[in-house]
């Protein structure tokens, strides 16, 4: 078959070592070592037909729950099928860049109907073509509000853990100071925030219903940081935004997310897509693509990437970021999802999430011992403490095919989405007190 990469084996090694690394495994260096596999295990000699056969087999070690009740990040909603089918066409599913605007205005006009309806729900008048994922876009809002004697960072500690772990990678090699704010009851500390906010503030980070379900009050910590005018960026749940106040209703600077909600499967992790939207007068600091509408020669409706003076692709070593990609496919299908569903049918989703959840809560509380962690508003994610380990619960659960909360440090993080029923919300609490011998 040959060697698909472009370089030689030495020129490799010179790239290596410009990088101070010693060989290819030394990339892997941070990854746990109990994460990576030296080689499968196949028998040499095998046809393409019997490694099929073998690669499926292992891929069935897999588990793949019936039933769902944990989130943390990855949602699990129904998408219409429909939805499926449209970004499945193969005009969507193998186009890429629509550099050449006259023969790419279908890719364009779902682009730019992706952006209107992301804008709409979080209330900002601008938003890329899209990054990779919402941990992805919280670093690059960030990057956005960075300047010369503005580089301290501040996030809340109720933000996702593998979020905050994303903007310390993106930023280890800078001289940025980033400072948590610590949480108090389930929500961002206020007095703590106070404090901290200071001329050398570029910006604060929360995260809206934040990672332990809480719903914070954004609008005291708007107010907080413009005072100290430094940006506030709230990463935001998009299905949430439907019903709560949205970004830029509480005059936030920039809103980021995962939409992967909006009609993208669990699908073990990826691919899913993060948004950043902000106010007009940051718009030119947005990094990847912007798809813009316009008019053509004779006056009809037209689509073009706009802006392209900050593109990454032409600024080269002037740009603030390495954005240069977008996830169009799945942009695509997150417009599909919106379109499908409207705004009436986001925010059935929404109260159904809402009001199953409350009610699962209600309910585990009613079990001896068991209690919610804090008392704090919450929207489809509550934390819950429990009289037996964690293990315990999520093992017995687990013989009935239920996948329960998910472990923190504030105990298990369970999610709710329309997607469960009452029965099986009464089956948990039922094998809950079992699991707890009463």
């Amino acid at each position: 078959m040959g060697n698909y990469l472009g370089s030689t084996e030495q020129q490799q090694q010179q790239m290596l070592e410009t990088i101070g690394l010693k060989n290819m495994s030394e990339l892997y260096q941070d990854i746990p070592k109990e994460m990576l596999v030296e080689k499968l295990d196949i028998p040499a000699g095998k046809s393409e037909f019997e490694v099929r056969r073998i690669l499926e087999n292992m891929g069935k070690k897999n588990k793949v729950f019936s039933t769902i009740f944990r989130g943390a990040g990855a949602y699990n909603h129904y998408i219409p099928a429909i939805v499926k089918q449209i970004s499945a066409k193969e005009e969507f599913m193998t186009s890429y860049t629509p550099y050449q605007p006259e023969i790419s205005q279908g890719l364009l006009q779902s682009i730019f109907e992706y952006q209107t309806m992301i804008c709409e729900i979080t209330g900002m008048d601008a938003t890329n073509a899209s990054v990779y994922d919402g941990a992805t876009a919280t670093a690059e809002a960030i990057n956005m509000c960075l300047e010369k004697k503005r580089l301290k960072v501040l996030i809340s500690e109720t933000t996702n853990p593998m979020t905050i772990q994303t903007a310390l990678t993106y930023f280890s090699s800078r001289d940025i100071e980033f400072v948590r704010i610590p949480e108090k009851n389930g929500l961002t500390d206020l007095s703590v925030l106070r404090e901290q906010l200071d001329d050398t503030s570029a910006c604060f980070i929360v995260q809206q219903p934040n990672y332990y379900g809480g719903i914070e009050n954004v609008e005291a910590m708007a107010e907080l940081v413009h005072e100290a005018k430094a940006k506030f960026i709230m990463n935001v749940n998009p299905v949430a935004s439907t019903v709560l106040q949205t970004a830029g209703e509480v005059n936030a600077d920039i809103a980021v997310g995962d939409s992967q909600p909006f009609g993208l499967p669990l699908a073990f992790g990826g691919p899913y897509i993060g948004f950043i939207a902000t106010k007009e007068k940051m718009i030119r600091k947005l990094p990847g693509r912007i798809a813009g509408e316009t008019v053509d020669e004779a006056g009809n409706r037209a689509f073009v990437l706009t802006l392209q003076a900050r593109e990454q692709h032409i600024r080269r070593e002037k740009a603030a970021s390495n954005i240069c990609s977008n996830q169009a496919l799945c942009a695509l299908t997150n417009a599909a999802y919106m379109s499908t569903m409207g705004a009436r049918g986001i925010q059935e989703v929404a109260g159904q999430c809402y009001s199953k959840a409350h009610y699962l809560a209600d309910q585990l509380g009613l079990i001896q011992g068991v209690e919610r962690t804090n008392d704090s508003p919450f929207f489809h994610e509550f934390t819950m403490t429990f009289p037996v380990a964690d293990t315990v619960i999520l093992s017995k659960l687990e013989e009935h095919d239920i996948l329960g909360g998910y472990p923190t440090d504030q105990g298990l993080l369970w999610c709710v989405t329309e997607m469960n029923t009452k029965e099986q919300m009464d089956e948990v609490v039922s094998l809950v007190k079992e699991a707890c011998n009463q």
